[in-house]
């Protein structure tokens, strides 16, 4: 057999392993909600759940709530996703401002991330411009402490040549620093986009009320519509996913060379 062929075959027989769990629970979830062992009102059937997911998507604008979620996911990703890489940097090569801030700064971090609700609701209101900030702050510590940790352990033979060669600090920080801290920057934002998604819903469900599937779960709570808040529960669970891969995709293509350097 070829190393393709071997390859296909392990990737199929993952993705049934990886497929018998969700599979099993859908089984479990129809026979209970068919047979009266779980009330209806509680776990609606996979059927009521999907002519609720066709309604909200032919009537209410389905898409359009999803939208706005992921606008205001990508926004504060990357705005807290950049703002972390700058901190980071000055953080890991500035030894005043290394000694200065990182104590605060862990010591901030250990903080729950709803904590800081209140405060961001006073400071920035209610609306979109609050929602964006509670993101951002989510993607913000994960690529911070990642990006610290890789520019803090950059080859210290790297470095001498760069003294050697008399480069500028933007010199040192483009060419050494960073891509030695590449691998740790890209597990940091890889993590800094799976905490934004689940502040995204956060956001939608603590502070006002908008659009948004945090806003639709809301929705089916209020009016005790378990089928719309299923709904919501799985758009989230799969558009999570979804990101989680996408970002390890990425993440494979951008450190490819580590493969062929081995």
């Amino acid at each position: 057999m070829s190393l393709a062929a071997t390859l296909q075959t392990k990737r199929a027989v993952k993705i049934r392993r990886g497929l018998t769990l969700p599979v099993l629970l859908l089984a479990l979830w129809e026979v209970s909600s068919h047979t009266g062992l779980v009330d209806a009102r509680f776990l609606p059937s996979l059927e009521d759940v999907f002519l609720t997911a066709k309604r909200e998507l032919i009537d209410n604008n389905l898409f359009g709530e999803l939208g706005f979620s992921l606008f205001r996911n990508i926004a504060g990703f990357f705005i807290g996703s950049v703002i972390g890489i700058l901190f980071a940097t000055l953080l890991a090569l500035s030894r005043l401002a290394d000694a200065l801030i990182t104590p605060t700064f862990n010591g901030l971090k250990q903080i729950s991330l709803l904590a800081w609700i209140p405060l961001i609701s006073i400071w920035f209101g209610f609306g979109e411009q609050a929602k964006i900030v509670f993101v951002a702050i989510a993607a913000f510590i994960p690529v911070v402490l990642n990006t610290y940790e890789g520019m803090r352990n950059a080859p210290r033979d790297l470095i001498e040549v760069g003294r050697a060669l008399k480069f500028t600090p933007l010199q040192r920080i483009t060419r050494i620093f960073l891509p030695s801290a590449l691998p740790s920057i890209a597990t940091g934002v890889h993590l800094g986009l799976i905490y934004s998604w689940l502040a995204t819903v956060g956001a939608e469900y603590f502070l006002a009320v908008g659009p948004g599937v945090g806003g639709l779960i809301i929705a089916g709570r209020e009016r005790f519509d378990m089928a719309l808040v299923m709904v919501g529960v799985i758009i989230l669970g799969l558009v999570g996913f979804i990101l989680n891969r996408l970002a390890a995709t990425v993440e494979s293509y951008l450190l490819r060379w580590r493969v062929s350097a081995h």
